[in-house]
């Protein structure tokens, strides 16, 4: 049963979504889930919560909303102490180097990953997709550094940087597929398949993660809306 006092606000589609679920279900923490349509107008609920950014996800404890989900996640991981391990590294060195690769997947990698879903042109594309292969195999090397030789990002365990990154791994694989190029590659990130394959088999990971092949068709609708509202009116 959900504790009353936690709610997340948001939709299964959303990669900032599942990483909070993802931390709430590391931690052991149940949660009520109110699903936002990302397909109709905003909810009252949501601009009301976030009048600021007007963006999914809101993270509710003790009625309190808590926005974006970088910092939903290191709120969590510092309420939820008791429960499994700690999400951000408590060596301060490791912990800055954490957050500057978050930073790093949602301020360079996941624009250019975006841009590739709804790129009006086919040069807008072909640059997009150079900037994501470019983005895999950067992050390649940071999971060298990071994980130390084991599974994940935050070492033994999954951590700040796995849940940043692995909460995109369905929206690369529709992207990869609708470009016809397998974006985290055996010949090039060999690495990161692997690592991908642990995260997505993760006990608090697997059942959040959604189809992939739902994911595509909700990802046509998606770009139908993005591409009809920067249309420009006459």
């Amino acid at each position: 049963m959900a504790e009353s006092n936690v709610k997340v606000l948001g939709t299964w589609a959303s990669p900032f979504v599942m990483r909070v679920k993802i931390a709430l279900h590391l931690k052991s923490v149940s949660y009520e889930d109110v699903e936002e349509d990302l397909l109709a107008p905003k909810s009252e609920l949501l601009l009301k919560s976030n009048p600021v950014y007007k963006k999914i996800p809101v993270f509710f404890h003790a009625h309190n909303p808590i926005c974006e989900s970088l910092i939903i996640l290191q709120y969590i991981d510092e309420v939820w102490t008791t429960s499994a391990s700690s999400i951000l590294p408590s060596d301060p060195y490791e912990r800055s180097q954490s957050r500057f690769w978050a930073a790093y997947v949602d301020d360079k990698f996941f624009p250019a990953l975006r841009r590739l879903l709804i790129g009006a042109t086919e040069e807008d594309k072909k640059a997009a997709l150079a900037e994501v292969v470019e983005g895999t195999v950067v992050l390649e090397g940071a999971f060298g550094e990071l994980s130390k030789g084991k599974a994940f990002f935050g070492g033994d365990n999954i951590g700040f940087v796995d849940i940043a990154l692995g909460s995109l791994l369905g929206w690369i694989e529709v992207i990869g597929k609708q470009c016809e190029t397998k974006l985290v590659s055996e010949a090039k990130t060999p690495r990161l398949v692997q690592w991908a394959d642990c995260f997505s088999a993760h006990e608090a990971v697997k059942d959040v993660l959604p189809d992939v092949d739902k994911l595509a068709d909700f990802g046509l609708k998606l770009r139908a809306k993005i591409l009809k509202a920067l249309a420009p009116t006459n």
